[in-house]
């Protein structure tokens, strides 16, 4: 019998198991993660190296620096995460892994090492998207959370509203038509001096300024719950380098606090414009960005006005890591979704892909 011929086997017994523990990895940009997560719903360990003062020098994250940390680290999240655990590897019922989309060397690694513990011990192999991972990481925060909902998903590389119509099910509702939010914050704070990572670092000095200092424009979209952030991130741009030009000092905390109100308002504004007119009774928060303290409080703020029930992932599980790979892996384990030993990285990947298609 094949790998994947008894892979299947194993999953199939597994989607009538009542406990399922699976070792998740995650490794798509600056973090390299291991966790073992129980039922997709239960967190077993969550261990994470962050790779900010390897890319802090470079002002980003510098791929082929980011990749051979991956490598140097990666089997030894996989040991941490099972330490935690207090599980061996042969404890754990099956594998995950991000396998896109993010930096292709980053992704490669993960892959890599998930394929080959697979082999090694005969575990059925699920492959996750990223994106479907940061979803996910409500269903950690909040048992009670199920589909149908909508889910706002803010990071440096996506700014998309997702309508979870089930468990793998997604359909785009609206979705950023140039940068991303994560991105805009991290340009904004790089055009004042902040320093790697801009975007947190801008977040935590908007809350000493006036967010009404300084009054940038309004995007607009052909898609009415689509976004835009280029032109608001070029129009900050300019004004700061107008305000140095006549050699005034810059006002960092109130320009801090003028962005960042402009793109959560944006972000907000959209998403509420598709509650009411779309009838959605809950709305997620997720992604990087989704730690950001005035989209938190916005967004709550919004829904209660609204009576809609709001859902937002606890801060340690905003940023990348791999319990929420182990979370969305679960569910698609129940789908029968599981990935033989020619799995590779996909960096563009869309998240309606699924395992072997375009």
């Amino acid at each position: 019998m094949s790998y994947f011929e008894n892979a299947q086997k194993q999953a199939a017994a597994l989607r009538e198991k009542e406990c399922v523990r699976i070792l998740a990895i995650e490794s798509s940009c600056d973090e390299t993660a291991a966790a073992v997560v129980e039922n997709g719903r239960k967190i077993l360990s969550n261990a994470v190296f962050s790779q900010i003062d390897l890319h802090a020098l470079y002002g980003g994250v510098v791929p082929e620096i980011a990749s051979r940390a991956h490598v140097e680290k990666v089997d030894r999240m996989v040991d941490e995460a099972l330490r935690q655990a207090g599980m061996a590897l042969q404890d754990v019922d099956a594998l995950a892994v991000t396998y896109g989309p993010g930096l292709v060397g980053a992704l490669l690694t993960g892959v890599s090492c998930a394929k080959a513990l697979a082999y090694g011990t005969g575990k059925p192999l699920i492959p996750v998207h990223h994106i479907e991972g940061h979803i996910a990481a409500d269903f950690l925060s909040h048992p009670d959370l199920t589909p149908p909902f909508a889910c706002l998903v803010v990071s440096g590389g996506h700014s998309h509203l997702f309508s979870v119509d089930g468990y793998g099910e997604y359909r785009v509702l609206g979705q950023t038509q140039d940068d991303a939010a994560g991105e805009a914050f991290d340009k904004a704070a790089r055009v004042l001096d902040i320093p790697y990572p801009g975007g947190p670092l801008l977040d935590k000095l908007a809350e000493e300024g006036d967010p009404n200092a300084l009054k940038l424009p309004r995007p607009k979209t052909q898609g009415r719950y689509d976004y835009s952030f280029s032109g608001l991130k070029t129009a900050f741009i300019n004004a700061v380098h107008t305000l140095r030009q006549k050699g005034e000092t810059l006002p960092v905390a109130d320009l801090c606090a003028s962005f960042r109100q402009a793109v959560v308002s944006f972000l907000v504004d959209r998403a509420m414009l598709a509650a009411e007119e779309l009838g959605i009774q809950k709305m997620a928060l997720a992604g990087g960005v989704s730690a950001n303290r005035l989209l938190r409080r916005e967004m709550e703020s919004a829904c209660r006005k609204r009576g809609i029930a709001f859902y937002m992932p606890e801060l340690s599980l905003c940023g990348d890591n791999a319990a929420m790979i182990g979370s969305a892996a679960y569910y698609r384990l129940l789908r029968g979704e599981i990935a033989d030993l020619t799995l590779n990285a996909r960096p563009s990947l869309m998240l309606s892909s699924i395992p072997g298609k375009e």
